[in-house]
């Protein structure tokens, strides 16, 4: 499966403990990143990650453009409510491209987690049909 981890600067420490717990999981797939979260991810915990550019320098749109064209399978997009962003629309267009698409989406660590254990169950194997080059 490929994966995409995106993280506003708020939720970066908790991508990353997020990672570390899950790491074993996560290692068994293709994971992308915008360019700082796959950086700090990465070097706490080893994983490969292909990175984007920053988010703020369009990173979260080359991961739109990947979920556009059906070349990623889920989102842990780990996003801060408390901070008005001027990127907000970008973040707004992911989650209309996730649902677009029935790409599978955490905003958080809680829903983050309920998806990890499904990846991990098997739960998600229906989107092999939907992309067979995952």
């Amino acid at each position: 499966m490929n994966i995409a981890l995106i993280a506003h600067d708020a939720k970066k420490e908790l991508m990353v403990q997020f990672c570390i717990a899950y790491s074993g999981i996560l290692g068994k797939h293709n994971l992308c990143a915008t360019g700082t979260t796959g950086k700090i991810v990465s070097d706490a915990t080893g994983l490969r990650i292909q990175k984007f550019l920053s988010g703020s320098q369009g990173g979260a749109q080359q991961i739109a453009a990947r979920i556009a064209c059906n070349e990623i399978d889920m989102l842990l997009f780990f996003r801060d409510p408390m901070n008005k962003r001027v990127e907000e629309s970008s973040d707004l267009n992911l989650l209309r491209l996730c649902d677009m698409h029935g790409i599978p989406l955490a905003t958080n660590v809680a829903t983050g987690e309920v998806l990890i254990h499904g990846l991990d169950r098997g739960d998600l194997e229906w989107r092999v049909l939907v992309n067979p080059h995952a």
